[in-house]
């Protein structure tokens, strides 16, 4: 909710709409509404103990109800409805305005009707928080976009494929670049990006990809991991999960951070040139040690603290 009482109390102390936008959080229009709305009222600092946020915000910009007025779908029938073939939104608006009709009522215009649907189905959507221990778990995935290197003698342009690995508990990232995605820079990638943490987690979540599943001794239910990616596990004592075909909420973290690193590594590198795997990844991991550094902002912060989940002086 927007800090309304924080607003005015900054705006009586003389601070800018910037300053006071920057300390609540909000937008300069956000604070010159409130600010604008609040003279109109003559509603000044100091206030009452008891005109909290949600009262401000109640007294400055009421709610129209008068939508909340009109007839309410039954979203029982509507739900059942739905499941049956041939059956939309828009057919059942048109019976829902009829029966509106028929008893003198007022429908929902469609665009209302479809709003609280979504939002009586979002009420049934089941989701579950999964809480991480630190150090237990690693997720890794091929990142979206490839990197491109130019050949400096014939000038051909070669794709270079991003590997990414990320530490479930403290979001801490992995990146590096490599000509293929065979098993050998797979298992590679694997190596470098243990000796990277400083450690190696009991647990880890790849991609259902061919370099590490075998699909076709794999089936719906079991999942038969590739003999060379096998043995890495054995070797390192871990246990490797592969994510379900198209499940991406399987390995949240890393698909999250392939998004966030294809913003501030891949797409920040765009207009750059890079005439070797090395060169590119020397950038690639200058770029890193920013991310990394940003999302934490730490202080001489190790790669071990951050693998075993431990709390460094912040700058």
């Amino acid at each position: 909710m927007t800090k309304y009482r924080e607003i005015l109390r900054l705006k009586s102390l003389g601070f800018s709409e910037r300053n006071i936008a920057q300390s609540c959080g909000v937008s300069r229009n956000t604070v010159a509404k409130v600010l604008k709305k609040a003279a109109e009222i003559n509603l000044s600092w100091p206030l009452d103990f008891d005109m909290t946020d949600s009262a401000l915000e109640e007294l400055m910009f009421p709610k129209d109800k008068s939508a909340t007025n009109k007839r309410m779908p039954n979203f029982n029938y509507i739900r059942k409805e739905l499941l049956r073939n041939g059956v939309n939104k828009k057919l059942l608006w048109v019976e829902y305005c009829e029966e509106c009709r028929m008893n003198s009522e007022e429908p929902l215009m469609y665009s209302q009707f479809c709003y609280y649907i979504q939002k009586d189905e979002e009420k049934r959507m089941a989701t579950m928080h999964i809480p991480r221990k630190p150090g237990e778990q690693i997720e890794v995935d091929w990142a979206g976009d490839p990197a491109h290197i130019i050949d400096p003698d014939t000038g051909e342009i070669t794709d270079a494929w991003i590997f990414v690995g990320v530490l479930t508990y403290s979001q801490y990232a992995f990146v590096k670049a490599y000509m293929n995605e065979k098993t050998d820079n797979w298992i590679k990638a694997h190596i470098q990006m243990f000796d990277f943490f400083g450690g190696v987690t009991p647990m880890l979540v790849s991609d259902n990809c061919t370099t590490a599943v075998n699909h076709k001794k794999s089936d719906w239910y079991n999942t038969a991991l590739n003999t060379t990616y096998h043995e890495m596990a054995e070797h390192y004592n871990l246990a490797i999960l592969p994510a379900r075909v198209r499940k991406p909420k399987d390995k949240p973290n890393v698909e999250g951070s392939v998004g966030k690193i294809s913003t501030w590594i891949t797409a920040a590198l765009r207009n750059e040139q890079f005439f070797s795997l090395a060169e590119l990844n020397a950038s690639i991991r200058e770029k890193l040690d920013a991310y990394n550094a940003r999302k934490f902002q730490k202080k001489e912060c190790s790669r071990l603290s951050l693998f075993l989940g431990e709390e460094m002086p912040l700058l």
